[in-house]
């Protein structure tokens, strides 16, 4: 199979709030076989892995890791698809920009939610900087891609923002390091511990059922595009 199938399956068994035994006997294996499974021990067949995603309703693609999109297949990496090339490339990127944009803005309700249970106006300042310098960055570059664009628009001039906005994110690390270890940098106060939420995918998904899996797809192409580096 692959490295996603299993983490996959897991994280779609606990989105629904299933135990183990019960999704293995609704799926007609024992929980021994589905616990092999999860944890990338054995590799089922294809046949199963048709009807795990008819069981959660999701297409094979998404639970071999090969789509963000629960319900559509990956093209496939040949560029050739059902549709005439030419005719299909503008639905793609359409495709991927509502994907992506929905993958990101779920994720990020998910972020500010937390930091709405935990309070602090620090904490909130730090991560909502480090957020608005990341559109920052972005827009800047994509803006820069036509010369023509009048660079009035911004202050700091093209040679400078990226480094110094690079720069200020490692800062407001740093400060969210400082605010873990309860040093707090001046002027905020420091944060206690107990206001801080315990988290996992179960938590998460109950709190956040239609962001969820947004942010747990976000997390996985991530973690893949970083693994490539390590």
């Amino acid at each position: 199979m692959n490295n996603d199938f299993p983490r996959i399956v897991t994280l779609l068994r606990k989105e629904r709030g299933l135990s183990q035994k019960q999704a293995a006997l609704e799926l007609g294996v024992s929980q021994a076989l589905l616990s092999h499974y999860e944890k990338g021990i054995r590799e089922c067949g294809l046949d199963f892995v048709v009807k795990i995603a008819d069981y959660y309703e999701v297409s094979c693609d998404y639970l071999l890791g090969r789509s963000l999109d629960r319900n559509t297949a990956a093209f496939s990496s040949s560029g050739t698809s059902a549709q005439p090339a030419a005719k299909d490339e503008n639905r793609k990127t359409a495709a991927l920009t509502a994907m992506n944009k929905k993958l990101i803005l779920n994720s990020l309700q998910i972020v500010f939610d937390i930091l709405e249970q935990i309070d602090h106006k620090g904490l909130t300042a730090e991560v909502s900087s480090y957020f608005m310098l990341s559109v920052y960055k972005m827009l800047r570059s994509v803006y820069s891609l036509n010369q023509k664009n009048p660079q009035a628009m911004f202050s700091v001039i093209p040679e400078c923002y990226a480094g110094i906005s690079s720069a200020l994110q490692n800062v407001i690390e740093a400060n969210l390091h400082c605010l873990a270890l309860g040093k707090a940098p001046a002027p905020h106060h420091n944060l206690d511990s107990s206001t801080v939420p315990y988290l996992s995918p179960d938590v998460i998904s109950k709190a956040h059922p239609d962001s969820a899996p947004s942010l747990y797809s976000l997390i996985r192409d991530t973690e893949e595009k970083m693994k490539k580096l390590l």
